[in-house]
């Protein structure tokens, strides 16, 4: 990082405290939503009900089916009802599935998005959509897409399965391991990523312990929201690139991949990024960031290999092949021998 440097901020509006979800009557109001949609997976749909029945005659449905890796099939589902309920805003109440619904008929369709959180992906923070058709993943920036106001309400992420949890919080610290050897991060994103990945590192083990640990749940909210942010401000690396293929060509669990994914690509990238990789020992307290965030995926006890999460050998060579076919930008350059090698290395869950 030099000392010359651009920092946009973003336009976002975030109300943070437990029991937040209490004042989503009054975020509608103030961005004059008066008939909205509520988002949600199959999974969340009591808390879709609770939602809606805190916003009263402003929510006219609930749409249930919010998948990971934002379907294309289940946008257009979600549009047809939008439209058939003349909807002017939605309300995405979950993890990143739901909240990246929400930005899809926000890019779609225009209307504005009020987040409620469950989970530690951070996509609320960012303006990136992601769709999938045809088994690829397509990822773009608009501001459209960025929440109107977001809600952080550790009391909604307590019953969230620890499991759940401890992956999401991996995925979190990913966004934040990226913006620090981003090209264009800033001092300003560095600090915000730095103190993310500690408040991630110390929470995620006290969650591991105790899932209603209240103070455990309280740090994670506020790390993730500190790791989104960073990547909202900052171009996405090699992990991501990885992240989206993977998912995309093989409908791989989104946070469970990045939690596999991160220690190998840092152990990759970190060499040619020494500030990203201080930063790093210091918010986990390692004296090898690469080693230190293995020692962390393996203390949670999360998978640590693409083998446990399905994939097949032979699965490799293509996804390689599709990652160099776009590539991110990367603070290392990447040649598909050593990009076959980490993907290795990631399948069998050996040393990165």
């Amino acid at each position: 990082m030099t000392d010359a440097f651009t920092y946009e901020a973003l336009p976002m509006r975030v109300v943070f405290g437990a029991g937040s979800v209490a004042r989503l009557p009054e975020e509608a109001e103030r961005i004059g939503a008066r008939r909205l949609l509520v988002l949600s997976t199959p999974e969340q749909r009591g808390l879709a009900d609770r939602v809606a029945g805190l916003l009263g005659e402003r929510a006219v449905g609930v749409f249930d089916r919010a998948r990971m890796h934002v379907p294309v099939e289940t946008v257009a589902a979600a549009e047809q009802v939008a439209a058939g309920l003349a909807v002017d805003g939605c309300v995405a109440a979950g993890g990143g599935s739901t909240i990246g619904l929400g930005k899809a008929l926000a890019l779609r369709r225009g209307l504005p998005v009020l987040a409620l959180p469950t989970t530690y992906a951070g996509s609320e923070m960012t303006p990136i959509w992601g769709l999938t058709e045809n088994a690829r993943k397509r990822t773009g920036r608009a501001p459209v897409v960025l929440p109107r106001a977001v809600l952080y309400d550790p009391d909604l992420t307590v019953t969230l399965p620890a499991a759940v949890s401890l992956t999401s919080g991996l995925n979190a610290v990913a966004h934040a391991v990226e913006a620090l050897y981003a090209p264009d991060g800033s001092p300003v994103v560095a600090a915000m990523a730095e103190q993310g990945v500690r408040d991630l590192a110390t929470a995620l083990p006290l969650i591991a312990r105790d899932p209603g640990d209240r103070a455990g749940r309280t740090a994670a909210l506020r790390g993730a929201w500190l790791c989104g942010a960073c990547l909202g401000a900052t171009t996405m690396g090699l992990h991501h690139k990885l992240c989206h293929v993977l998912g995309g060509m093989l409908d791989l669990p989104h946070a469970e991949t990045h939690a596999v994914m991160l220690p190998h690509v840092a152990a990759y990238n970190l060499p040619a990024a020494p500030a990203a990789a201080a930063a790093l020992r210091r918010s986990l307290g390692a004296g090898d960031a690469a080693a230190g965030l293995a020692a962390l995926t393996a203390r949670l006890g999360v998978p640590t290999s693409l083998r446990e999460l399905g994939v097949a050998e032979g699965d490799l060579a293509r996804v390689a092949d599709e990652v160099l076919a776009d590539p991110y930008a990367n603070p290392r350059p990447v040649t598909r021998p050593d990009l076959v090698a980490l993907l290795r290395a990631a399948w069998t869950g050996g040393t990165p």
